[in-house]
């Protein structure tokens, strides 16, 4: 990979972690600079296609976040892909008034622009276990599978 492919693909990588940081105002007037129109997202709760859809998905996500960021870990980026570690940390109402952490890896490929992101975390540790009685079962159940 030449020097200013190299460059070019971490300045890609650098705008999407950016484009992302605030989990409750994301930078949705840039996403034709981060990703393409036909875009392919996917997550453990939605698979959609379109940058049109995808910035619905992510207005609507954090109209109901009372506060939320991403603290970027680790990365490795190659020519055409890139696997981005991170912990998100967020508020939402109807999960409590505590800061809920979890921790995932978004895998996106790319040319100029993203056309493939997915992330990949743990719907149970987003979810579950913060709804009361539910959450309960959710930790035991964790917790006899890890014996």
């Amino acid at each position: 990979m030449t020097d200013s492919k190299m460059d070019a693909n971490s300045l890609l990588i650098e705008r999407f972690k950016a484009f992302y940081q605030d989990v409750k105002h994301p930078q949705l007037d840039k996403i034709d600079d981060v990703y393409t129109d036909d875009v392919w997202f996917k997550d453990p709760v939605h698979e959609l296609r379109g940058a049109e859809k995808l910035h619905a998905y992510l207005s609507a996500m954090c109209v109901n976040v009372h506060s939320g960021r991403f603290e970027y870990l680790d990365q490795v980026v190659s020519d055409n892909t890139a696997y981005i570690k991170w912990n998100m940390h967020f508020k939402h109402p109807k999960l409590g008034n505590k800061t809920i952490t979890v921790r995932g890896v978004s895998q996106v490929q790319f040319n100029e622009r993203i056309y493939y992101h997915e992330d990949v975390y743990d719907l149970g540790e987003l979810i579950y276990e913060h709804v009361p009685l539910l959450g309960a079962v959710v930790k035991g159940l964790k917790k006899r599978l890890a014996l």
